[in-house]
C-alpha cells in the first residue's frame, strides 16, 4: 500500500494529540502496565507514524506505569525449522557457525511491526536476555521484568511473562487479533504435559560468541483465537486511529487459556 493511497484511505487527521485522547477513552491511564501488540498499517496514517504512537503510549502510562512489547529475533534459531523463508540446507551449519550472537541492543526484530521496532530504539527501553524470545520494557517495572530470561524458558514461570502475570497488567492489541497475543504462550508453559524441540542460538558465553543448544517447549498461537472464543471475561473494545483495539486483564485471562488448554489437548 502506498503511502498516498494510506492518506485517502485515512478520513481524518490523526496525531499524537489524537492518539492520547482515543487511549483515555480506552481507559489508559498513568500508572497502567501494558503488554502492547500492534500494527501501524492498521491504524491508518498519523502525523509521526511509529514515533507518535510510542510517545502517546509513553505520555499516557507515564514512568508510573510500564509498557512491555515482544521483540522476538525468530531469525536467531536453529535454520532446520525456517520455513519463511528457508535457507539451502548447505547454509545450515555455516549460519550455526557464524551468525552473531545476541544483543539486545544490536539484534533486530523479526515480525513484531514498526511501532516495536521504534519502541526498541528508545533509550530507556530495556530488552530481555532470550536470544529469540526476548521481551522489552519501559517505565517503573521494567528493570524487574526482564532482569532474568532463561534460555529455556521462553514464556514461563521466570520468564517476564511468568512475573508480570503477579501484577495487575492488560493486554492491549492494536490492529491485530488474538493469535499474536503473545501472553497466551505461559498458559502453554503452565500446562503438566509439554512436548519440545531441540533448538539452538548464536549467544554470548564467558564473553565469547557461542552457538547454544536447548530444548525448546512446542508453542502453537494458532489455537488462541477459538481459546479466546470461550473466555467468559470483559474484553473491552473500541479503536486507536483507524484500528479496531482489544483490551483485556492478562491474568484471568491467562489463567482461563490454562485451564482450556488441559481440556482441549492440542491433537498429536
Amino acid at each position: 500500500m502506498t503511502e498516498l493511497f494510506h492518506i485517502l484511505n485515512t478520513p481524518e487527521f490523526q496525531s499524537k494529540d489524537s492518539l492520547k485522547h482515543q487511549l483515555s477513552q480506552l481507559g489508559i491511564t498513568a500508572g497502567d502496565a501494558l503488554i502492547v501488540h500492534s500494527s501501524l498499517k492498521a491504524m491508518g496514517w498519523i502525523a509521526g507514524g511509529s514515533q507518535a504512537v510510542v510517545e502517546a503510549l509513553l505520555e499516557t502510562v507515564t514512568p508510573e506505569g510500564t509498557i512491555v512489547m515482544p521483540s522476538q529475533s525468530a531469525d536467531n534459531s536453529d535454520p532446520r525449522y525456517w520455513m519463511e523463508p528457508p535457507i539451502p540446507e548447505n547454509w545450515h551449519q555455516p549460519l550455526r557457525d557464524t551468525l552473531p550472537a545476541y544483543d539486545p541492543y544490536l539484534t533486530g526484530l523479526r515480525g513484531m511491526g514498526k511501532i516495536a521496532e521504534c519502541f526498541h530504539r528508545h533509550p530507556l527501553t530495556i530488552r530481555s536476555a532470550h536470544p529469540s524470545h526476548s521481551f522489552m520494557a519501559w517505565g517503573k517495572k521494567a528493570n524487574e521484568w526482564m532482569s532474568e530470561h532463561p534460555l529455556e524458558d521462553s514464556f514461563g514461570k521466570k520468564s517476564p511473562l511468568g512475573k508480570m502475570i503477579n501484577d495487575n497488567v492488560k493486554i492491549m492489541l492494536i490492529g491485530v487479533g488474538f493469535d499474536s497475543c503473545t501472553a497466551l504462550h505461559l498458559a502453554e508453559f503452565m500446562q503438566e504435559h509439554q512436548t519440545t524441540s531441540p533448538q539452538g542460538a548464536a549467544i554470548l558465553v564467558d564473553g565469547e560468541r557461542a552457538w547454544q543448544t536447548y530444548d525448546c517447549v512446542d508453542t502453537d498461537s494458532d489455537r488462541f483465537p477459538e481459546l479466546v472464543k470461550d473466555f467468559t471475561g470483559p474484553i473491552l473494545t473500541g479503536k486507536l486511529g483507524q484500528a479496531d483495539v482489544k483490551i483485556t486483564a492478562m491474568q484471568p485471562l491467562v489463567q482461563f487459556g490454562a485451564a482450556w488448554l488441559k481440556h482441549h489437548p492440542a491433537s498429536t
